[in-house]
């Protein structure tokens, strides 16, 4: 890796809905790892906080509103990612407004989280998979 590596910071979200479902989109053709499966959300911007990210990527993915004090982070994720490095940071979502959609006609899944592990996902996602299923499945 070079010296001092281009960072590239990606907020998502596990949308947890409330049968304890968590929802997962296929990445479009035509994308990098496109078919693979990974939780909604995408790049934060320049001027952007994550949460503000996230807050915008899942009104423009899912045509949903969540306010800030409805994620709250939960885990992160490092991983090279071709000439740049991935920092991709994972919020937990229990509310919001709005009917879940993809104006793009994403495929998307709610599952339960231990049927996460067995997608297909970019190699960033899958560690998080374990950290939320941890969390989610941990005794009260």
């Amino acid at each position: 890796m070079e010296k001092n590596p281009t960072y590239l910071f990606v907020a998502a979200a596990a949308l947890v809905d409330e049968k304890g479902r968590i929802l997962v989109q296929k990445r479009p053709k035509g994308k990098p790892m496109a078919g693979l499966w990974e939780f909604p959300g995408g790049k934060v911007e320049s001027g952007e906080t994550p949460e503000l990210a996230l807050i915008r990527e899942l009104r423009e993915e899912l045509n949903i509103s969540v306010e800030k004090q409805d994620i709250e982070p939960l885990a992160f994720a490092s991983e090279p990612l071709a000439e740049k490095h991935l920092i991709l940071l994972l919020y937990l979502c229990r509310r919001w407004t709005g009917q879940v959609e993809s104006p793009e006609a994403l495929d998307l899944q709610w599952l339960p989280v231990t049927e996460i592990d067995g997608l297909t996902m970019p190699p960033a996602d899958g560690p998080l998979v374990q950290m939320l299923s941890n969390h989610l499945l941990a005794p009260a």
